[in-house]
């Protein structure tokens, strides 16, 4: 029989008696919480005929972006078929089972796609926005993200997660560079949905994107019972605090939680990868040392680097070879992303086309090549943004572009991109833009009045 659960919007085809532990489920996936894989599994071994529940089990696989999920994901599909054939699932159902099978044939944004059909029949599906909004992010398109959350937002009024909409509203509001509309919708959705890590970190995203450091901390100091039940997100919402030391040059505090809380765990899911080396990187950009840290990522990031299953994990795990200075793992890793092919699927099209020119760049500034760093990474930062990931996260390969365009001797180009980071950001300039303009103005005067002084004595003689 079917019966309505509470956050789905919709009818499932689950008995009555185990509907509470699924609304945990889509809590969970809602909140980002540690205890959804546990309440997954429940459901999966109480309910075996469940369809919809192997279904997300094998599209939650995917997200991680670990190259063993992907058998694990193929046995779900199968499951799911076969629950599928004991129990037929309702239409809403059948398309998250689709939608798998999509994504296993390497067809994420059909995956994407397959569910937003799933959220226009059914606007209150709670458990298809999110999971819409997850994998659009991995295929970096806040665009499609925003039309996405807006779509469905008149149909909420009285939706018991609306909170966790607006929060996924306010990620693609600021994302799409509506900041004061962000903001807003980011402290409506906390204040409605306290356990709403997402939305409270999209308030973070405006802060850090109009150079707002200080009031970042202030919102996010004394509202971490917000992400205290996350999973590894928690990691990520410290990552966040730890930018807004740097941006104000507190770079112990940073150093601080990223030994405290950043690695608290020191595990290899890309997402705990990116977070590290990309503080590091920026650390190290700003003249800090980092001691051995680089050590314990690069370990990691070396078992991890044939995985070739995303560019954003790829790319970060470069980051933590180049910096732990693997060179010959380091080569191997550009050399796979180099045969990526878009025959294999749309994620190994992004990584052997925009992902490539990216770690090319960062190989050459390594080796000191700033020059070929610079022409490498400005070709690839034009279209970014495919790799996934936030402005935020994307920026730390901007500011490896800004660097070696200053030690390879493009001024006006580094002026230009600056000037483009600071009209991104809605005109907004952070505490790194304002350090590099002053260098920039500094090395223009020296120069300035060395000529002046040449000059003179030329006169002179």
């Amino acid at each position: 029989m079917t019966y309505a659960a509470d956050l789905s919007g919709i009818g499932v085809s689950l008995d009555r008696q185990h509907i509470p532990t699924w609304n945990r489920v889509v809590t969970g996936i809602l909140s980002h919480a540690e205890s959804t894989a546990a309440d997954l599994n429940e459901v999966i071994v109480k309910a075996p005929d469940f369809a919809l529940a192997q279904a997300v089990r094998g599209l939650a696989c995917l997200l991680l972006g670990r190259t063993e999920m992907v058998a694990v994901a193929q046995e779900a599909y199968r499951e799911a078929l076969a629950a599928a054939k004991r129990l037929p699932p309702n239409p809403a159902e059948t398309g998250f089972i689709d939608a798998l099978g999509f994504w296993l044939q390497g067809r994420p944004s059909a995956a994407a796609d397959r569910l937003q059909q799933v959220l226009d029949q059914n606007p209150r599906d709670a458990l298809a926005m999110k999971m819409v909004q997850a994998i659009q992010f991995v295929m970096g398109r806040p665009d499609v993200m925003r039309r996405s959350a807006e779509g469905v937002l008149p149909h909420w009024e009285g939706h018991a997660a609306k909170g966790y909409l607006l929060g996924c509203h306010a990620f693609t509001l600021e994302e799409t560079g509506e900041y004061a509309r962000a903001e807003r919708a980011g402290m409506r959705a906390v204040e409605l949905a306290p356990s709403d890590a997402w939305g409270l970190h999209a308030v973070a995203h405006v802060y850090d994107s109009t150079g707002r450091a200080q009031e970042g901390l202030d919102w996010l100091h004394g509202r971490e019972a917000s992400w205290a039940h996350c999973n590894n997100f928690r990691f990520h919402v410290w990552w966040h605090q730890a930018l807004m030391y740097l941006d104000l040059g507190n770079f112990d505090a940073a150093l601080d939680l990223y030994d405290t809380e950043i690695r608290r765990e020191k595990t290899d899911d890309y997402r705990d990868i990116a977070n590290a080396t990309s503080l590091l990187a920026r650390l190290e950009l700003e003249g800090v040392p980092v001691g051995d840290r680089w050590e314990e990522v690069a370990d990691l990031s070396d078992k991890r680097a044939g995985d070739g299953c995303l560019a954003f994990a790829d790319l970060h795990y470069l980051l933590a070879l180049i910096g732990g200075k693997r060179e010959q793992a380091a080569a191997r890793l550009i050399g796979n992303m180099a045969k990526a092919r878009s025959s294999d699927g749309e994620a190994k099209a992004i990584i052997g086309r925009n992902g490539h020119n990216t770690a090319l760049s960062l190989q050459a500034y390594a080796a000191g090549n700033y020059g070929v760093s610079w022409l490498h990474m400005r070709k690839a930062l034009s279209d970014l943004q495919a790799v996934g990931g936030s402005h935020a996260q994307r920026d730390v390969f901007t500011r490896i572009a800004v660097e070696a365009g200053l030690r390879g001797g493009y001024l006006d180009e580094t002026e230009n991109l600056l000037n483009e980071r600071v009209k991104a950001r809605g005109g907004h300039q952070d505490g790194y833009t304002r350090r590099r303009l002053d260098f920039l103005a500094s090395v223009r005067a020296s120069t300035c009045e060395t000529q002046s002084r040449s000059s003179g004595i030329e006169e002179s003689i």
